[in-house]
């Protein structure tokens, strides 16, 4: 069930209905329905794994319960270390065994070795890197003293499996949604509305922006040696924007439906490509993710209280675990490391929190500099998603050695854009009107979150209609899945 199917549009309303009217505002009976309708969606794309997510909640909930009854360390620790291993064992089972196999494969083939390990023709259960993380997040705290273990055992399943986050995040934390979940929720129009708006234009930029984005991409990058210099940058440049906007588009609708049910989550994305260095950057794109890694990674090993040799360390550790929690493939790694190289001259030289604020905050336009260091931090950016676009590292650099070559200063192929259903100069211009949007918007929570609320309702709803007849105009026939799916 894809946030948007009609399937779904069907199945929040009655969700939604039923939560307010039927429950009559009985808190238990609101998380029972809440973890029904999650237990549900999850089901809808693969109901042999919803036991593999409720075993999942089991042994993170038994075992927080073992280490908030017992004060022994031994205890502690051995329940500590089981749930971890577990977690992380179904993890690498089911998502980096068949990596791991090939690799060692290929690297004793070096030596004259030839082994054929057996390869695990399974499907990546949807979400699994994603309640993994909700569930270590909780041990790690209850481990360290920071939390109380839950006992009750709906909210707490409810708070893994809450169903706007379940499949591809933010990933939340305890501390954040637990006592939401716990607390009486009353309904709030405002914040429903709010939650609408924020949902339109997720949907805006899924399917409008993503989708189209990604038939230009899919063809070149799929065709990449067929294609000059110059059509293969703009095949990067697409999926820059497609990963962007269908990545945030995801995250808008999740929080904006969260909302319609009481729930603030986590947000996840704060306009990166406005960013002026690499650090911003990763301050403002997959929020969720980065201070997970910072909080339960980079400060655990040290940070940056250490000597350069340990920043420079923690740094490479904490990009290459965060590429290598993207997939199985050598392509991840290397895009991690070069966010890692990217990011050190920053930290080494403490200019790794100068941007701190919004850029060109309460101003029409940046400076020149502003919009220089834009410029490159978005170049470097799009350079590093070569890498995660591609099928293997030999595609990467030969796509890289293909840009690079005297035919990036050729037209592009025509017949790179000969499949996709809507006109170039239209997808150009589409382009144009989101960025714009996007940076009007850039101070909020969401780019439209505060677009024509001072002026007549009749403009406003104007607007509103208007992203829906783009939405129904541009529509991709070849709309696809969320790529963070696959995560």
């Amino acid at each position: 069930m894809f946030f948007n199917s009609i399937d779904f549009l069907i199945f929040l309303p009655i969700v939604f209905l039923i939560y307010w009217f039927a429950t009559k505002k009985n808190l238990q009976l609101q998380n029972i329905l809440l973890l029904i309708a999650s237990y549900f969606f999850y089901a809808c794309w693969d109901y042999r794994f919803l036991f593999l997510l409720i075993f999942s909640t089991l042994l993170d909930y038994f075992t927080g319960l073992k280490m908030g009854t017992t004060q022994k360390p031994g205890k502690r620790k051995f329940w500590f270390w089981l749930s971890i291993i577990v977690n992380l064992g179904f993890l690498g089972v089911f998502k980096y065994y068949n990596f791991f196999a090939a690799s060692f494969a290929e690297s004793l083939s070096f030596l004259g070795i030839k082994i054929n390990f057996w390869v695990l023709n399974v499907i990546l259960p949807v979400g699994i890197s994603f309640y993994t993380f909700h569930g270590l997040s909780y041990v790690i705290d209850i481990y360290k003293k920071r939390i109380e273990p839950e006992k009750n055992f709906i909210e707490y399943s409810v708070f893994v499996s809450f169903f706007p986050l379940l499949v591809a995040g933010p990933i939340e934390r305890a501390t954040h949604l637990l006592p939401q979940i716990k607390q009486q929720r009353v309904f709030d129009y405002s914040k429903a509305v709010d939650g609408l708006r924020q949902v339109l234009w997720g949907l805006f930029k899924k399917i409008v922006i993503a989708d189209n984005c990604a038939e230009y991409a899919n063809e070149i990058f799929n065709h990449s040696a067929a294609y000059s210099g110059s059509t293969l940058l703009l095949g990067a440049l697409f999926f820059s924007f497609q990963i962007y906007c269908d990545f945030s588009g995801y995250s808008d609708i999740a929080l904006g439906t969260a909302r319609l049910f009481g729930v603030d989550l986590l947000r996840n994305f704060a306009f990166p490509y406005f960013s002026r260095d690499i650090a911003e950057f990763w301050r403002r794109w997959h929020i969720s993710l980065s201070t997970w890694f910072r909080d339960y990674l980079y400060i655990p090993l040290g940070g940056s209280k250490g000597g350069t040799l340990m920043k420079v360390r923690n740094t490479f550790i904490i990009f290459l675990v965060s590429g290598f929690w993207h997939g199985a493939n050598w392509t991840f790694i290397i895009w991690g490391a070069l966010n890692a190289i990217y990011f050190l001259p920053s930290l080494l030289r403490n200019k790794n929190r100068d941007n701190l604020g919004t850029v060109a905050a309460g101003k029409y336009l940046p400076t020149l500099k502003e919009l220089m260091n834009m410029g490159i931090t978005f170049a470097l950016t799009v350079f590093a998603w070569i890498f995660f676009r591609a099928e293997s590292v030999t595609q990467a650099f030969q796509y890289i050695r293909t840009i690079f070559s005297r035919s990036l200063f050729t037209m592009p192929d025509s017949m790179a854009f000969a499949h996709s259903q809507n006109n170039f100069l239209i997808m150009i211009l589409l382009l144009l009107f989101f960025i714009i949007i996007e940076w009007i918007g850039r101070e909020r929570q969401y780019a439209i979150a505060g677009i024509g609320l001072k002026l007549p309702r009749m403009l406003r709803w104007g607007f509103y209609f208007f992203l829906i007849f783009l939405m129904a105009m541009y529509m991709s026939t070849s709309g696809s899945a969320f790529i963070y799916f696959q995560f």
